[in-house]
């Protein structure tokens, strides 16, 4: 198989994923940008980031953001592949940030306030996470 039939069926497969994704996803689906590192969406409560970075300065850049932003940190679930941080907000709001690796040199980022989710302050977290990094 040549480098450009590769490439064709990658860019195939790829295109068929987030169809079926987006199909298959029949909430709200926000905002979203491009395929790869970068992209950002919020679905049914969730944001969710794809980021440039390595997966142990992404774990502690998502500690400092909680830091900066005076959230109380309940837990911390972690292992080789995955972190999960569990802090509150001052009126008692839920935040769970799951960090985990995608591959050398990029990370999945999740983040849920509350039941239901709350875009703005998911963003603002998302925001601070980039900031550290």
């Amino acid at each position: 198989m040549t480098t450009l039939t590769r490439k064709r069926c990658l860019h195939l497969v790829t295109a068929l994923l987030l169809g079926a994704t987006l199909t298959l996803h029949s909430g709200c689906l926000v905002l979203a940008a491009g395929a790869g590192a970068g992209t950002v969406a919020f679905i049914r409560g969730e944001l969710e980031s794809t980021l440039s970075a390595k997966y142990d300065p992404a774990v502690r850049a998502s500690e400092r953001a909680l830091d900066q932003l005076k959230f109380a940190r309940i837990s911390t679930k972690t292992d080789a592949l995955v972190t999960v941080l569990v802090a509150r907000t001052a009126d008692d709001k839920r935040i769970e940030i799951k960090v985990s690796t995608v591959g050398e040199g990029v990370t999945k980022v999740q983040i849920r306030v509350g039941i239901f989710g709350d875009e703005a302050l998911s963003l603002r977290i998302l925001e601070r996470i980039k900031a550290a990094l």
